[in-house]
């Protein structure tokens, strides 16, 4: 980062929105590996685009609470800011092949799923030209979007996480 005034290094440091994104995508996290564990006895008919899909869903909840948590702008952020942002764009590809719950047409998710191959490139180019405030709130939006909504979108009664962990 090469603007080091006060305000630019607050941008870097956690606050209480960060931190509360954080632990609900532990929390989500959580409610996926539990559901999961739940359907074993599915596992076999599960199509392997859902397995794919909940891999690189699982990667990027893993890396947001440790981006969000810790130091930002150094080389290990970058690097896990290119695993988190390769991992939610995979995530929305593979969204568009699995349409299930709306009898093969596309769901409101895939709005989302649309958003984030918009904003991914928007949320890089950002972080490539030092554009801090721009790129938090990027981050933020997605990490909202894209994760947790979507996420909570998983887990009604008639859709397969819902089911397993409910069910």
């Amino acid at each position: 980062m090469t603007n080091t005034s006060s305000g630019a290094k607050q941008l870097l440091l956690p606050d209480w929105y960060d931190r509360l994104l954080a632990i609900l995508a532990i929390i989500l996290m959580i409610a996926v590996v539990a559901a999961v564990a739940k359907g074993r006895d599915q596992w076999s008919v599960i199509p392997w685009q859902i397995w794919a899909h909940l891999g690189t869903l699982s990667i990027a909840l893993i890396l947001t609470p440790m981006m969000l948590w810790r130091k930002r702008g150094d080389r290990l952020h970058r690097r896990m800011g290119w695993a988190w942002s390769i991992a939610m764009v995979i995530t929305a590809l593979i969204s568009f092949d699995i349409r299930q719950v709306n009898a093969g047409g596309f769901s409101f998710i895939h709005l989302l799923s649309v958003l984030t191959l918009s904003l991914v490139p928007l949320l890089i180019w950002e972080a490539r030209r030092h554009k801090v405030g721009a790129h938090r709130s990027t981050v933020r939006g997605l990490i909202t979007g894209a994760l947790l909504i979507a996420g909570y979108f998983t887990f009604p009664f008639d859709r397969l996480l819902g089911d397993w962990l409910f069910g």
